[in-house]
């Protein structure tokens, strides 16, 4: 656990039998996707179980979807997913890249909340699926004192299947608690100066280093059905509002960069255009060499390790491709963890100033 020291005492008023209770302190719960405890057939199943049979990422209904889940999909994709996280796994730490480079933002992010805010702040990091799991950190921050928590999901562009799931699971967990800490949710920070700087900044340094520029930047979203966005999900605007804001700071052009969005999951429409069908096209066009940037993803995982730099790599090549450029997510960069300071300290105002 990352947390700042464990303060008790007797509650003021008190008996002089009462005994010492842990109070007083602030949490700051940072919260990502989730990921498999390891790439074998069970624990791929579980994940994905938890995974798909949550209403906010699939929202068929159950009579419909989970005979479908449970009979043909649970039985054969925890082989293909093994296999692709498998590929990408951190052999040395048994875990997935997911885990330790969240790990290693929260270590880094509980530095610098620390040295602002002292003792007063504990911070942790918990999973939406899978481990830690959410329940058992809000658990640990009420044993530890916490009166406040703000829960901190590493989206910056708001999605129902992403930011509101977290949230949800955040407010499950708080309904199991006797005491209940005050609780606050984190604005969506697609537009926040830092943010883009920072984005701006791994681009720079990309293309700086690049032994050939890239004809065009392509900036590929985590994609959702269409029909979200027509039910006034605002994930598609924020996305398009990141990759503008991020196009103007970098002073570019806009046959410079284009919006796309990967992982189209079933039958009905997504979000357009696909990422994997669009390199592709580029490719065709005559762009034998570009760049990709995954703005929506905080830290790199599955989508962006396996999915970008195989599976859509591959199309752009098949095409004619040549020259193909995968730009880390921000991970634990510096400039990436005083971002999310930031936006932590400007939404604890009222708490800790």
């Amino acid at each position: 656990m990352l947390d700042a020291p464990n303060q008790t005492a007797r509650p003021e008023n008190a008996a002089s039998d009462h005994p010492a209770v842990a109070r007083g302190k602030t949490g700051i719960l940072l919260a990502n996707l989730g990921t498999p405890d390891d790439y074998s057939y069970w624990p791929m199943r579980r994940y994905l179980n938890e995974f798909l049979s949550d209403k906010r990422v699939i929202d068929y209904p159950s009579w419909k979807w989970q005979p479908l889940l449970q009979a043909i999909i649970l039985t054969k994709r925890p082989f293909s997913s093994g296999k692709a996280y498998e590929s990408i796994w951190n052999h040395d730490k048994g875990e997935s890249p997911l885990m330790t480079i969240t790990k290693d933002q929260a270590a880094k992010f509980r530095d610098v909340m620390v040295e602002r805010f002292g003792d007063q702040v504990m911070v942790d990091f918990c999973m939406r699926y899978g481990n830690p799991s959410t329940k058992s950190k809000v658990r640990e921050m009420v044993a530890a004192g916490c009166e406040r928590i703000l829960f901190f999901p590493l989206y910056p562009q708001y999605a129902g299947a992403t930011s509101a799931t977290a949230n949800d699971e955040f407010f499950r967990a708080l309904m199991k608690e006797t005491w209940q800490p005050a609780a606050r949710t984190i604005e969506p920070y697609f537009d926040h100066p830092a943010y883009v700087e920072a984005l701006a900044t791994s681009v720079e340094k990309a293309y700086a280093e690049a032994a050939t520029k890239p004809d065009i930047l392509v900036v590929s979203y985590h994609g959702m059905p269409l029909r979200y966005l027509m039910q006034g999900d605002p994930y598609h605007c924020q996305c398009q509002k990141t990759t503008r804001l991020l196009k103007e700071r970098l002073g570019w052009q806009d046959t410079d960069i284009v919006t796309t969005f990967q992982s189209k999951f079933g039958p009905e429409d997504w979000l357009q255009p696909y990422t994997v069908e669009e390199v592709a096209r580029l490719a065709e066009g005559g762009k034998k060499s570009i760049a990709v940037i995954a703005p929506a993803f905080s830290a790199d995982c599955i989508e962006t390790l396996e999915e970008i730099n195989e599976e859509i790599k591959e199309s752009f090549e098949h095409a004619g491709g040549e020259e193909f450029l995968y730009i880390p997510c921000l991970n634990d960069q510096e400039d990436h963890i005083k971002a999310l300071a930031q936006v932590a300290a400007e939404n604890l105002q009222g708490w800790l100033d």
